[in-house]
């Protein structure tokens, strides 16, 4: 009996425990979409829209791009390309591709590379010894290769519109605060199956909803890591980038904003990129962001309660770096609630409460993120956004429990290598002049 009483007891603070993370996360969401509402009732927008200044053309300054790699032989000559065609003075506009790869990426990159150097770009072909830092190594290499003011970072399955530098760097150089732009991520390959949808679903809503509504609110908000243009000085000031945590461009955000900078969300122009198209893909990814934002929280989350920042400040800010949490939240829930059944027999009426609250939260939430941004980037028709929103539930409860594991190693100091989500299918390539083939 002292065992069964013992059981019951675990599992249902355990379940307690769990429900209280959600609601924690969910009450996040909830003031994003109290943000929103506020904004529709009034008719006022909270913040101020991007300001840009008219730059002469002998005025544009100089700006790198890093492309940072690691064995994608698929996207690497495309990327290059896609890069080369930036509208943006060619003195101007130098290019680094930071290759870390081991296979044949960086033979077909050397090829692409030298036909740009014949036409007059300006090429650095970066490769180290090794991968130590991984991403975030990469880029603090490239950094000491050159003295650009301005660095634009996309990751190999990005391909910027032409008028993308044209689009942000003025809005960056207008605020002399600004540390970052960060642009709306597409994802070009979302109609590929149920699992590119969900994701895009989720995408739409984390860019229109909640990053560009933090932009507006004043809080803290993440570059993505890739679609975004840096001020160097920011990234001097924060201390560079680190390779102490697998989300680098997190890590880097909250520096950026403790020491003083503030992000800038631009809606337009988007930068389309690729999502995973299986599930191994994607889980090994969300794995990645999952740890690294722990291993932010482990980092950062005491010194932003050390800021002088105003209270609304810092539980936004706290709101983002823990959202993962939501992850083992989900695990232990689901866990927990099974063994409550096991130990009643099946008989889960005591816990109906709990699971109509959780169920409610759900449902307000994932609505309320989702069915804005479809509707207003136009992605289908009611009954996919029904079939896609559907799927979120079982596709988020096998993450959670497949990589809670991880997580929950990580939030007590283990460490993990950084693996490269792998992409796929590559992007259809529009018909260009012959840019990089010699």
């Amino acid at each position: 009996m002292f065992y069964f009483d013992f059981l019951q007891l675990a599992c249902e603070t355990s379940l307690t425990v769990s429900v209280l993370g959600l609601l924690f996360v969910g009450g996040g969401f909830l003031s994003l979409l109290g943000v929103n509402l506020f904004e529709r009732a009034t008719g006022k927008t909270l913040g101020r829209p991007l300001r840009a200044l008219a730059i002469a053309e002998a005025d544009l300054p100089h700006v790198l791009v890093q492309i940072p790699v690691f064995n994608e032989a698929e996207m690497v000559a495309d990327a290059l390309r896609s890069v080369a065609e930036l509208d943006w003075p060619r003195d101007r506009l130098h290019i680094q591709l930071l290759d870390d790869s081991c296979d044949e990426t960086s033979a077909i990159a050397s090829g692409i590379i030298g036909g740009l150097r014949a036409q007059g770009y300006d090429v650095l072909h970066l490769r180290r010894g090794d991968r130590t830092g991984y991403k975030a190594g990469a880029l603090a290499a490239g950094m000491l290769h050159s003295n650009a003011p301005y660095i634009a970072i996309l990751d190999v399955d990005f391909r910027p519109p032409a008028n993308w530098l044209r689009s942000v760097v003025p809005a960056l150089i207008a605020d002399p605060e600004a540390s970052f732009v960060q642009s709306r991520c597409e994802f070009s390959n979302y109609r590929t199956n149920l699992l590119t949808r969900a994701q895009g679903l989720m995408l739409d809503a984390h860019f229109v909803m909640e990053q560009a509504t933090r932009f507006r609110a004043g809080w803290l908000f993440q570059f993505n890591g890739t679609g975004a243009v840096w001020r160097r000085a920011a990234i001097d000031a924060a201390g560079g980038w680190s390779a102490d945590s697998l989300c680098e461009d997190l890590d880097l955000t909250v520096r950026a904003e403790i020491a003083g900078w503030r992000g800038l969300f631009a809606m337009e122009p988007p930068v389309p990129g690729l999502v995973p198209d299986k599930v191994a893909h994607w889980r090994v990814q969300q794995r990645r962001w999952s740890n690294g934002f722990v291993q932010v929280a482990r980092k950062l989350l005491k010194q932003v309660w050390l800021t002088d920042w105003a209270l609304q400040r810092k539980l936004s800010a706290t709101l983002l770096i823990l959202v993962q949490t939501f992850y083992p939240c989900v695990a232990i829930a689901s866990a927990a609630l099974l063994g409550c059944a096991l130990l009643r027999g099946g008989d889960l009426t005591a816990y109906r409460p709990v699971i109509s609250v959780i169920a409610a939260l759900i449902a307000i939430v994932g609505v309320g993120m989702t069915l804005a941004p479809y509707v207003l980037l136009r992605r289908g028709s009611v009954l996919t956004y029904l079939a896609t929103l559907a799927s979120l539930t079982p596709l988020m409860i096998f993450v959670s429990l497949s990589n809670a594991p991880s997580i929950l190693k990580t939030v007590f100091g283990a460490t993990e290598t950084w693996k490269r989500t792998p992409k796929t299918r590559p992007l259809p390539v529009a018909p260009r002049d012959q840019i990089g083939r010699s």
